[in-house]
């Protein structure tokens, strides 16, 4: 480089631009690393997130079934009869939460909180149930009360479930931003309905009181 050769010798010179290379070569590499790092790691998000969308789906299909079959009814009958074998399905499966747990700080900060609070109300579930058990066998009466307030969980969780299954499929589209925008949709739907109920109600409290004026009126 004749600029070069009043201050650096030709090997001097060629060492230099040995090391820029080597340098630009370094920034390759970690952009490409990083590249790298950031797509397993979309990659490892997506994966946890439909094998929970898978687990949480066959539970809440479940559980639908349950009620649509009349297990509940018939475990009422049961009790109320004296019958000590008691058996209760088991709440759900969460195999793939607990494999997941260590890692779950990866999701969408969105999705953690439905998720968690579904497969604590399976825990509960579970517990309960097994309370019932031990319960039925003392007391039919006491382990029938535990089980109406057995049968408003499970509602509960197939409820939570359902949202778990819309939250992770609108994350799955769309990421964090999707499922903000269907949050926000949900709740402008949930203020239109709110909106609307509360004018039917007050139509209707604006007719007693005009009846209960025209009867007294009439007295």
């Amino acid at each position: 480089m004749p600029l070069l050769d009043d201050y650096l010798s030709p090997q001097a010179q060629q060492a230099v631009i040995a090391g820029l290379f080597l340098s630009a070569g370094w920034w390759v590499v970690a952009l490409q690393n990083r590249r790298r790092d950031a797509k397993l790691r979309v990659d490892r998000v997506d994966d946890m997130q439909r094998a929970l969308l898978a687990e949480v789906r066959a539970h809440v299909v479940s559980l639908e079934r349950q009620m649509r079959e009349g297990n509940y009814e018939a475990l009422l009958d049961r009790i109320a009869q004296g019958d000590t074998a008691l058996i209760m399905q088991h709440g759900g499966n969460d195999r793939i939460f607990k494999a997941v747990l260590p890692e779950i700080h990866l999701l969408p900060g969105s999705v953690i909180d439905p998720v968690v609070i579904y497969y604590r109300l399976i825990a509960v579930m579970d517990a309960m149930a097994d309370s019932i058990r031990r319960t039925a066998r003392a007391s039919a009466d006491r382990a029938g009360e535990m089980m109406l307030d057995y049968i408003l969980l499970s509602e509960e969780t197939r409820e939570a479930g359902l949202d778990v299954l819309e939250i992770l499929t609108a994350s799955l589209k769309g990421g964090d931003a999707q499922v903000q925008a269907m949050l926000e949709s949900q709740q402008e739907a949930a203020v239109q309905q709110i909106r609307q109920n509360l004018s039917q109600e007050l139509g209707e409290m604006r007719d007693r009181l005009n009846r209960r004026s025209s009867d007294r009126s009439g007295l």
